[in-house]
């Protein structure tokens, strides 16, 4: 049995939706965040040295980082479904933005964050950098999706699901307008009708209704 650990309003919601998506059973886990620092608390931090989330434990191994993490469910249990091979024309494109995820959306993110609570004036050229960077992260993934219903093309995959958390959940740490990106609210729309979606988030975070909109 794979036993998942879970850090509420996190980036391990990720490994609650991918289970929930290829019916992986799993015991979960669920830790809360410090109400003032919003970190770890103690129980995960014994776990881990950095009181990561998520955290996995299959037959006594530990495991780390989400997006090892996906890639080690999708091995072990996957049977090939929710990711492309070698040989399937969108290959490339999954592999872009299963990458995507954590190679640029989530940082830039979290830059913003981190400059936003330094009250820099809008006009710093810090602050500026950051705010065009982002801009420049979402415009891509805006195209992206006027063309394809999902990222790495018209079928859902492990690409949309390390994604997703990023255009959701993140924004309860640094709010982010998603107004001027229809095709990012409408392809939001469709993850928030997956039953699988649904089910992860009302089991991992049942006080969170999924920012969607």
């Amino acid at each position: 049995m794979l036993t998942l650990h879970h850090l509420g309003h996190s980036q391990s919601e990720r490994i609650v939706w991918l289970c929930e998506e290829l019916g992986v059973p799993y015991e979960l886990k669920k830790y809360t965040r410090d109400p003032l620092t919003r970190l770890s608390p103690p129980e995960l931090k014994a776990l881990h040295p950095l009181g990561a989330a998520p955290l996995i434990e299959v037959d006594g191994m530990l495991l780390a980082e989400s997006a090892a993490i996906v890639e080690f469910i999708l091995a072990q249990y996957g049977r090939g479904r929710l990711q492309h091979g070698s040989d399937h024309p969108d290959f490339a494109s999954y592999l872009y933005w299963f990458h995507f995820a954590n190679g640029n959306l989530q940082p830039v993110m979290g830059r913003s964050m981190f400059v936003g609570r330094c009250g820099l004036a809008p006009d710093h050229p810090v602050q500026t950098s950051v705010q065009g960077r982002q801009d420049k992260v979402l415009a891509l993934i805006e195209a992206r999706l006027a063309q394809n219903d999902y990222l790495a093309g018209s079928e859902f995959t492990a690409a949309d699901i390390m994604s997703v958390f990023s255009l959701t959940t993140m924004r309860l740490f640094h709010p982010v307008d998603l107004a001027p990106y229809p095709n990012i609210l409408a392809y939001l729309q469709r993850i928030g009708g997956r039953p699988a979606y649904q089910r992860a988030m009302a089991k991992g975070d049942p006080d969170l209704t999924p920012m969607l909109s």
